[in-house]
């Protein structure tokens, strides 16, 4: 069920689903909660998920004055105090990822470990020149449609645009009745594209599982691995076949990888 909830100066838009240790899904640029679905869905008979919408995204208002990643962890970290959970397991994907860092990095007490998904510590010239084509794209293309269809050419694999999961995902993304506007998508652009945790990961403590596709143009796994070996502890793996956003191609992969994590952090107490 969703709700708004007040939260850091802002009403954000959360899900909230089953009952169990907490799981808190951090999405990445555009994306509201509901891109989490297959998670929300597949993982709530044992967890409790939250998803929400980050500032500017889905449901959640788009705020005056700047914003920064460090702002939308605070963002996440107020969200978790909210809801009386003390610590949770967090998963974040590409920039939700970036926030995921500084939440670990910020507020270490609420959590419980990490999951990067698409990640990387602080963009490389490749990434920067993807992000600022997708900062003027969103004002030239002649039409939302063909916006969705040149930027998912960076985010599926071949596969996906094949078997009709990105035709699919088009038309759902169409049918959203909370579209993000072009501005707000160009600040959260901004803010991702200053993201820089390199030098501080060794900060990290929480137990963390870093992800990465084979196939990713935007995060390769070079990106990841060098989250992985800043974080003292982490744990890298390469998908083989994915590109940036396994989690929805290929859900039963993700949720069964990332179920297994937990339960080795949590110490396998959980019911299978």
């Amino acid at each position: 069920m969703g709700e708004y909830l007040e939260a850091n100066g802002t009403t954000i838009w959360t899900e909230s689903r089953g009952q169990g240790p907490d799981v808190l899904l951090i999405s990445g640029l555009g994306d509201p909660a509901e891109a989490w679905q297959a998670q929300l869905d597949g993982l709530s008979d044992r967890y409790r998920v939250i998803g929400f919408d980050n500032r500017g995204a889905g449901r959640t208002p788009l705020p005056g004055g700047p914003m920064s990643v460090a702002m939308m962890a605070d963002d996440a970290a107020e969200l978790l105090r909210v809801l009386r959970v003390d610590r949770a397991h967090v998963a974040g994907f590409s920039g939700g990822s970036f926030i995921a860092q500084e939440l670990a990095l910020g507020h270490p007490e609420l959590v419980r470990s990490l999951v990067l998904m698409s990640t990387c510590a602080r963009p490389d010239a490749y990434f920067r020149s993807v992000m600022r084509f997708w900062h003027w794209m969103t004002e030239r293309a002649p039409s939302e449609r063909a916006m969705l269809e040149a930027f998912f050419l960076w985010v599926y694999t071949p596969r996906g645009h094949a078997d009709g999961t990105v035709d699919r995902i088009i038309e759902e993304t169409l049918a959203f009745s909370h579209p993000q506007s072009v501005e707000a998508f160009q600040r959260q652009v901004a803010a991702f594209s200053s993201h820089d945790t390199l030098g501080r990961l060794a900060g990290i403590t929480a137990p963390t599982l870093v992800l990465a596709g084979e196939l990713d143009r935007v995060t390769p796994p070079r990106l990841g691995g060098v989250v992985a070996e800043g974080i003292p502890g982490a744990e890298f793996e390469v998908l083989p076949g994915e590109a940036h956003q396994p989690f929805q191609e290929v859900p039963d992969v993700f949720n069964a990888r990332v179920d297994a994590f937990w339960r080795e952090v949590d110490g396998g107490t959980l019911p299978s």
